[in-house]
């Protein structure tokens, strides 16, 4: 089963996909955060052929919702309205700061989904199904 992380950002969306197996994460691509950006993002599923989206909810570790908590809401359910797979939300604390570990830049956002992505299929303890 093949997933799709996003990182949900006012100006970029960072995408990762995982393996067919839903095991590794691995950064795609960042998109700009456009009025075409939900079917950019469904045209990326059909492409990939990914079977589940995950996206960061960007709120605070004490719970409360950031400016761009209700975009990312909103941008969730214009994915659903365009593709017909489950989209999950979960939490993405420092997966931003995480990821400048890694990359510079854009490519940071698709490193950050990446780790979003990542820890949603550890919890799922490496199931494929």
């Amino acid at each position: 089963m093949k997933y799709l992380g996003i990182d949900y950002g006012a100006k970029r969306i960072g995408t990762a996909i995982s393996d067919k197996d839903g095991r590794i994460a691995f950064p795609h691509r960042v998109i700009p955060n456009s009025r075409d950006a939900a079917s950019r993002v469904a045209r990326l599923v059909a492409e990939e052929h990914i079977a589940a989206i995950v996206i960061g909810d960007t709120r605070a570790v004490s719970g409360a919702a950031n400016p761009v908590t209700k975009e990312a809401e909103e941008f969730a359910k214009r994915i659903s309205a365009h593709t017909d797979i489950p989209v999950t939300r979960v939490w993405e604390a420092w997966s931003s700061i995480e990821s400048t570990r890694y990359t510079e830049g854009a490519k940071n956002d698709a490193s950050a989904a990446a780790i979003i992505l990542q820890r949603f299929l550890d919890m799922r303890g490496g199931s494929v199904e």
